[in-house]
């Protein structure tokens, strides 16, 4: 049985794009770690430096400390790189 990837959803409250990718997770079981950036400049900083971006959604997969950022993610998008990472492990 393959384990599932680290999900990380960098959200912000009232983002209805944000609302659809947590409910697509929690449909899969897959487990997310969910950063809030509401009010929090310094985690848009993270963003930023990591990205050059800050706005959400953005989701990292991976695992074993090599992730995928998905920048302007969709959920077909998401579900393909869920699926792939599923298959490579």
């Amino acid at each position: 049985m393959s384990s599932k990837p680290k999900v990380v959803l960098w959200s912000k409250t009232g983002c209805h794009f944000c609302g659809e990718i947590k409910s697509y997770l929690e449909s899969q079981n897959q487990p997310y770690e969910n950063i809030q950036v509401d009010g929090n400049d310094a985690l848009r900083d993270v963003l930023e430096t990591k990205y050059g971006i800050r706005y959400v959604p953005v989701v990292e997969v991976g695992g074993d400390n090599k992730y995928e950022a998905l920048l302007n993610p969709d959920l077909e998008e998401l579900a393909k790189v869920l699926e792939s990472y599923n298959q490579a492990v």
